[in-house]
């Protein structure tokens, strides 16, 4: 997928010095934050394992 994004002119000045520091282009920079962005957990998913895990705690305690 193709995306077009308008950055501030201060926001594209710091992606380019950003990725000049880490010795990227910064269409590869930006590419890579958003594919960790997307493959980090949300935080209601997170929970949500948390409470199955310590509810569970007993169960999976004996299974092992």
């Amino acid at each position: 997928m193709k995306l077009s994004i308008d950055l501030s002119p201060e926001q594209a000045q710091r992606l380019r010095d950003e990725a000049e520091r880490l010795g990227l282009a910064p269409e590869d920079l930006a590419r890579s934050v958003i594919a960790d962005l997307l493959a980090t957990p949300s935080e209601d998913f997170k929970a949500a394992a948390e409470r199955v895990l310590r509810k569970n705690k007993e169960l999976y305690r004996r299974l092992a």
